[in-house]
């Protein structure tokens, strides 16, 4: 585990409590294999005990988080979901929507109309469900299954939506093509949505503004924490803004090197425990490690 600006976060830690943790999942919490290791569960939970929140920051919808969730044991302990990169966010004791940001009605029948000239499927969240007029694609089948939805074949897309609130909607295709289109939409829309591609395959519309360290500065308002006591993990670009803003931003070992140069400290990898390690660092003592 390496740290940065050491004796600054050593002051940070001896005299900033720490009041809620917020934790990016794929890439972070959630290992290769898609599972979570015991020992962060367990860490996390008791961290939890001691009085400190746990917010799940992710750009998954909703619903894909809420397995999570409840394996974190978010309601019992007055936990919070953070999903779509911001978009929406619930308290999950009483799945109180707190916050939400949907996309402009106006946006999504330019979307379906540009993925359908350049032969792609387009589809977004609503729910449990996963919506598309395509079935069969390998890239909505892994949204499905990552986020343990179904989908939802409709006749017509832009209709299917109309009026649902949708937080984002995605492109899927060939990654050597997504490039050029992000590029290409992020003029042509420039003010109205933001573009960026979460995975290779995926080219994400959300509304304008959005991100996790503007999510997390609407919760942290709500319930009366401030930003120098929050810990965030993350290793994703999306991730950047959250470590920045965060008390303490902690890189994840498997995060890109400029990632990691935005952070406070770099622990280790996903798939290696990295954020019981670091929080058993930063607030556990050696009597409270919960194994």
């Amino acid at each position: 585990m390496e740290w940065r600006d050491n004796s600054h976060l050593l002051t940070q830690i001896m005299n900033i409590p720490y009041k809620l943790i917020a934790v990016d999942l794929d890439g972070t919490l959630v290992r290769n294999n898609q599972s979570i290791s015991q020992r962060t569960v367990s860490t996390l939970i008791r961290v939890q005990e001691m009085g400190v929140k746990v917010a799940v920051a992710s750009g998954r919808p909703t619903f894909g988080t809420a397995h999570v969730a409840d394996a974190l044991r978010l309601k019992e302990f007055s936990g919070y979901v953070m999903s779509y990169n911001g978009g929406e966010i619930y308290e999950w004791e009483t799945k109180k929507r707190m916050y939400a940001q949907t996309l402009d009605e106006e946006v999504i029948p330019y979307l379906y109309t540009y993925a359908r000239e350049h032969g792609m499927p387009i589809m977004t969240y609503i729910g449990k469900e996963v919506v598309s007029e395509v079935e069969g694609n390998e890239y909505i089948q892994y949204s499905v299954m990552r986020n343990r939805m179904t989908l939802k074949k409709v006749d017509d897309f832009v209709k299917a939506v109309e009026g649902a609130g949708v937080v984002k909607c995605i492109i899927v295709g060939d990654p050597t093509q997504l490039p050029a289109l992000e590029a290409e939409m992020q003029v042509m829309l420039k003010g109205k949505a933001g573009i960026f591609r979460s995975e290779p395959f995926f080219l994400e519309i959300v509304p304008i503004g959005i991100d996790k360290a503007k999510g997390l500065a609407i919760l942290l308002d709500q319930i009366g924490i401030q930003r120098t006591e929050l810990i965030a993990f993350g290793d994703g670009y999306n991730d950047t803004p959250m470590l920045q803003f965060a008390g303490m931003g902690v890189a994840m070992g498997n995060a890109a090197e400029e990632i990691k140069k935005a952070a406070d400290m770099v622990t280790e990898s996903n798939n290696d425990d990295g954020v019981a390690i670091a929080l058993e660092n930063l607030i556990l003592r050696p009597q409270d490690k919960p194994y």
